[in-house]
């Protein structure tokens, strides 16, 4: 009973005070620590999507970011880009009025040049991509950001889109899943996007006045990366045949996103489940004003070097039918110079089950990730036949090399296989989107060579 009064008289002495000082100093080193760590992380963040070289900036996990010393410093700025060429071979008949990424069957051809500027200057940063394909060119990103002490970000101007479990969805592979071709995974539109974490939640909040800008090529509005609702140049009567040129179709306007991911990282199986919101107007061209919102529910789970990615979506474009497909049930979606008609009203499920070889032991090879993918656009009108996507393959990886070898099959993606490339065939749907009127499965092999520097 006697030690109590002791350690009080000791917790009074100058010692004891110059101890607690001493502490309290400590504790806001720790705290100044973990803030610089943050800010740290967050320029990482930015690194790392410059460096890692696919499709869009994707790279398998972990990699080894490339020295600096291999890309052009000016000051804050650091310029870099990346080459690639393509081998297709399939079902895919090439020319005609179709897609034009992909090229002809058995042939190889040049498949993008791109050039990256990433702005790193005390807390602001900023990322700036162009890229040049067969025909056609536009902004591919195009932002200023600033890095809060708490490790926040935010960002404005062309940036991408907060929705699924990741920035390019549940996929790993060169041809993404479906969501990529609804505008729902890897979208780049033009507004302001808030990046935060608390605890373990991740959050994201964003509004965006528009989609992207239209770059230059010979479609009407179709030369981007992402998918968006664009115009279209032709107008078809109750048969679907074309009676001229009248532009027409939708516009996204005033579209907010809100995504939230809980980490769990102290079990067996580190999971990460989210949830993505999108509401957005659209604006018609010659038609009346819609609007259209998504909701999704993703998870990815990590063992070892597995990773598996689950998502499921819904989504549904609310438009009139007075407008060039004389329906509300298709809504013409655009990019990479081509645009197509896409169900208005549907559920979109995918998953992914990847790993990651470190290939520590193969002079050549500093990783590969096979991965076998799926997913599909289970649509809503029972005239509609879904569209679905599987694809087996594997990203290798060297130094600056990156290259997808992939086998496709699809009965719905008009990437793989056959499609309706002329307007009179809009109403059928052949091999797209749309109504997938022959509902027949296609092949395509392709591999993808990119040189990044």
């Amino acid at each position: 009973m006697l030690a109590l009064p002791a350690l009080a008289l000791v917790g009074a002495t100058p010692l004891a005070a110059a101890t607690t000082d001493a502490l309290e100093q400590r504790i806001a080193e720790l705290q100044a620590e973990l803030e610089q760590a943050k800010r740290e992380l967050a320029d990482a963040r930015m690194t790392l999507e410059t460096v890692c070289p696919d499709e869009a900036g994707r790279c398998p996990e972990p990699v080894k970011a490339k020295p600096e010393a291999d890309k052009i410093t000016l000051g804050p700025l650091t310029v870099g880009g990346a080459i690639r060429a393509n081998y297709v071979n399939g079902d895919y008949p090439g020319g005609g009025s179709g897609p034009s990424r992909g090229g002809n069957g058995g042939n190889f051809e040049l498949d993008v040049f791109r050039i990256n500027v990433d702005l790193n200057y005390e807390n602001i940063v900023g990322k700036l991509e162009y890229r040049w394909y067969d025909g056609y060119n536009f902004l591919h990103t195009g932002w200023v950001g600033y890095n809060f002490d708490n490790g926040s970000q935010v960002q404005v101007g062309v940036n991408r889109v907060p929705f699924g479990p990741g920035a390019y969805g549940v996929s790993q592979s060169w041809f993404f899943d479906q969501h990529y071709y609804l505008g729902l995974a890897d979208d780049m539109d033009v507004g302001i996007k808030y990046v935060t974490s608390i605890g373990d939640w991740d959050l994201d909040f964003a509004y965006y006045a528009r989609s992207e800008w239209n770059g230059n090529g010979t479609s009407e509005d179709s030369a981007r990366y992402s998918y968006d609702s664009v115009i279209w140049e032709s107008a078809l009567d109750a048969d679907g045949n074309v009676i001229g040129a009248a532009p027409n179709g939708y516009e996204e306007r005033n579209q907010f996103n809100i995504r939230a991911i809980y980490g769990l990282d102290d079990i067996a199986i580190p999971t990460e489940i989210g949830v993505s919101l999108q509401y957005g107007q659209l604006h018609g061209r010659r038609a009346d004003d819609g609007d259209h919102w998504a909701a999704s529910v993703h998870m990815k789970n990590s063992w070892n070097n597995w990773l598996l990615a689950t998502q499921l979506t819904r989504y549904k474009f609310n438009i009139d039918d007075d407008n060039l497909l004389g329906t509300d049930e298709l809504i013409p979606m655009g990019a990479f110079d081509f645009a197509w008609p896409a169900a208005t009203d549907a559920w979109v499920p995918a998953v992914s089950l990847s790993y990651l070889y470190q290939a520590n032991r193969i002079p050549w090879l500093d990783s590969v990730r096979p991965y076998v993918e799926y997913s599909s656009i289970v649509k809503e009108d029972s005239s509609f036949n879904d569209s679905e996507l599987f694809v087996l393959g594997a990203a290798w990886a060297r130094q600056g090399w990156y290259i997808y070898t992939d086998a496709a099959w699809s009965n719905g993606n008009y990437f793989v296989g056959s499609k309706g490339d002329n307007y009179s065939n809009i109403l059928d749907g052949v091999g797209d989107f749309g109504a997938n009127g022959n509902d027949r499965w296609n092949f395509r092999f392709n591999i993808n060579f990119g040189y990044y520097f």
